[in-house]
């Protein structure tokens, strides 16, 4: 299981959080407002963000749980991004906790 946590204070990007794209399927999103009262959106793109060739696109979580939050909340991916981050406005700390499965036939 591989585990992945970002942190954004104030407004803007976070850090990509790269997934394993040989890991398994099943990802669990959580995002927790640790203080302030920020407004976060989780992202994702299939881009490669270590290519420094390619601009990633970025899009919004297909789970509208996880767009234009202001409280904390959990989700999940039904496939494996590249990377997500967090989109912040306001001011605060937002942390992402990204929750990967194993390879297929780990166990």
């Amino acid at each position: 299981m591989r585990r992945v946590v970002v942190t954004r204070t104030n407004a803007g990007d976070s850090n990509a959080a790269i997934l394993d794209s040989f890991g398994g399927t099943n990802v669990s999103v959580q995002v927790d407002v640790v203080s302030g009262s920020p407004t976060w959106t989780v992202q994702q793109t299939l881009n490669d963000v270590n290519d420094s060739e390619i601009t990633p696109v970025w899009y919004a979580h297909p789970d509208t749980n996880m767009v234009s939050q202001t409280v904390g909340r959990q989700s999940n991916y039904g496939f494996v991004p590249m990377a997500a981050k967090l989109v912040v406005t306001g001011t605060g700390v937002v942390r992402m906790i990204l929750l990967q499965a194993g390879a297929p036939g780990d166990r």
